[in-house]
This record gives structure tokens, sequence and C-alpha cells, in this order.
């Protein structure tokens, strides 16, 4: 799973804690882990679901400003018959 560096930056800051992902099959599982430029980004829960089902708050916590904004940016994206909800932070350090 690519992740653009002002997504990242966006979770490092704790301002998104959500991506959406569409694709022909999963790249990242629950519980696992994902190495990036900025660090390990923890994987949470990952839930199927249909892009319509998709909230105002969900769409905030993934740093859109709205459903609306959700939408226009999920127009850009390839298609997929997999759409996924995927909670994330960056790991602890210890």
């Amino acid at each position: 799973m690519l992740l653009k560096l002002e997504l990242l930056e966006a979770i490092e800051a704790g301002k998104v804690d959500l991506v959406f992902r569409r694709w022909s099959r999963p790249s990242v599982k629950p519980g696992g882990t994902l190495k990036t430029r900025l660090g390990v980004l923890s994987i949470g829960a990952i839930t199927d679901m249909d892009p319509d089902a998709v909230t105002e708050a969900d769409a905030k916590r993934a740093g859109f400003l709205d459903v609306a904004d959700f939408r226009k940016w999920l127009d850009t994206m390839k298609p997929g018959h997999l759409f996924q909800r995927i909670e994330v932070r960056f790991a602890d350090e210890t």
C-alpha cells in the first residue's frame, strides 16, 4: 500500500487514522505493519464496505473535507472489486 508523504505526515500528526483503498486484492493485513518513509505504520482493523457507506465522520478521519471530497478522490482511483476501510497509526517506538 503506497501512501503519499502528505498523508503520512497527517497520520503522524494524529490528524488521520483511516485510509480507504479500492483494489483487486489487499496488500496489508489487520495487525500487520507497513514500513514507510516516516517510520513503521501499524495496521488496525480492516473492514470490507461499500463506498456509498462512507460517513462524514469517516471521511474526516481519512483527511477529507467531507463525503463529497472523498467521492472526488474515489473517482480518480483505479478500479477494483474490493473496497476497504483501514485503521492506521504509527507504531510505538520501543
